[in-house]
């Protein structure tokens, strides 16, 4: 597999196999994405692990404090505060995409809410990776964990891989903290699901779209 290769067929998987990650296998993607750059070597990178019966227990408090309605404010806001063009449209875009390919409707609030809820779970990917940063740094650093974040997806992918790195898993960062006895300096940035792809499940069908490089480039000479 090329590089080119494993950037066009990347995709956010949200159906995994009942099938374990040997730890061997793990630590050979996490020792590859180690390689990614950052400003000055600072590496700002901390992550967390999780399967089997940890992730059971901390996914069921999260759910559980979900269904509840209760709500937290994440370490950092991921998504704008106002939606405005072209961001608001790719993004009912996208959501509408996943919805009809599953036959849901707008109107269907309950598996909607349903489908939801798969995020907390990591969509039963048998590992889920919890990702944190010193809250001391700066922005430059966000830059370089989201080149650390693509490092261990297309290493996944050349192991033969699923993922789906998640915002959703960062929304409800006192509940994680606490489970895995987080330092008190580290924000939690997101989540990644990480496993071996249910290729028969009709929702890793779903692909979103991409713009024309005409839409996103301006070439000088």
């Amino acid at each position: 597999m090329t590089v080119s290769e494993a950037l066009k067929m990347r995709k956010s998987t949200r159906a995994f196999l009942p099938k374990e990650v040997s730890p061997t296998l793990i630590e050979a993607i996490l020792n590859d994405a180690k390689h990614a750059p950052s400003g000055v070597n600072m590496q700002p990178w901390h992550v967390c692990v999780l399967s089997g019966e940890k992730k059971r227990t901390l996914e069921t408090k999260v759910i559980e404090a979900f269904e509840h309605g209760h709500t937290e404010v994440m370490d950092y806001a991921y998504y704008p505060s106002t939606w405005e063009e072209p961001y608001k449209s790719r993004r009912k875009e996208t959501g509408l995409l996943m919805y009809s390919t599953l036959g849901i409707s707008k109107e269907d609030k309950g598996r909607q809410k349903e489908q939801w809820k798969l995020n907390y779970r990591a969509f039963d990917a048998p590992v889920v990776l919890f990702f944190f940063i010193d809250a001391r740094l700066e922005k430059g650093s966000y830059l370089d964990y989201g080149m650390f974040l693509q490092s261990i997806m297309l290493s996944a992918m050349e192991k033969g891989l699923a993922t789906c790195p998640q915002a959703a898993l960062a929304e409800f960062p006192s509940i994680v903290k606490h489970e895995l006895d987080a330092p008190e300096n580290m924000l939690l940035l997101c989540g990644m699901a990480l496993g071996y792809e249910d290729t028969s499940a009709l929702i890793n069908s779903y692909r979103t779209p991409r713009i024309s490089l005409e839409e996103f480039v301006t070439f000088y000479s």
